[in-house]
């Protein structure tokens, strides 16, 4: 007997991905056997952004080029549509503290409302990064700290194109 393959969204601005988003993304797929990294449109208007959509979606590609069962897709609207159109009945979510709880619970329950075949998985980051967020690694860049331990190395690279060598310690 074969079982259906299981895809779960994680979905996100991933202005820019971290370690601990990647930390999510691959530890994930001991859980399901696709992961389909959803990047929101929205984060592309608010001018604290560092890349456009497109951009994050190709730096997305190039970080997962090596893992062939997770995929980068674009999305805009409401997550559950897009989970429901890309047969992913599995939502990823990362929770950094218990303040994230709170949100992340309403948010769950109001997907499951509007399609109750979806389910919740809430997952924690590695102890090395449970205090990164994208917003916070934006920052430190803007103010030309060090970010290189807290992001993939394609990113830094993207970050040193558009910021500079003060991002990686130069």
């Amino acid at each position: 007997m074969s079982r259906a393959e299981k895809t779960a969204v994680y979905p996100g601005s991933f202005d820019p991905i971290t370690l601990g988003h990647d930390d999510i993304v691959r530890r994930s797929l001991k859980l399901v056997d696709r992961v389909i990294v959803a990047v929101a449109e929205t984060a592309s208007q608010s001018k604290s952004s560092l890349f456009d959509l497109e951009e994050r979606v190709a730096i997305l590609e190039r970080v997962y080029e090596d893992e062939p069962r997770v995929t980068i897709s674009s999305f805009e609207g409401l997550l559950v549509d897009f989970a429901r159109t890309s047969a992913a009945p599995i939502i990823i979510r990362g929770l950094r503290a218990v303040s994230d709880f709170e949100y992340e619970f309403q948010m769950a329950l109001m997907n499951r409302s509007l399609w109750p075949q979806i389910e919740v998985i809430f997952m924690t980051p590695d102890n090395r990064y449970t205090f990164l967020s994208s917003s916070l690694v934006r920052e430190v860049a803007r103010l030309k700290g060090d970010v290189t331990a807290f992001v993939p190395p394609i990113v830094l690279e993207a970050m040193v194109a558009r910021i500079g060598p003060s991002v990686a310690g130069g």
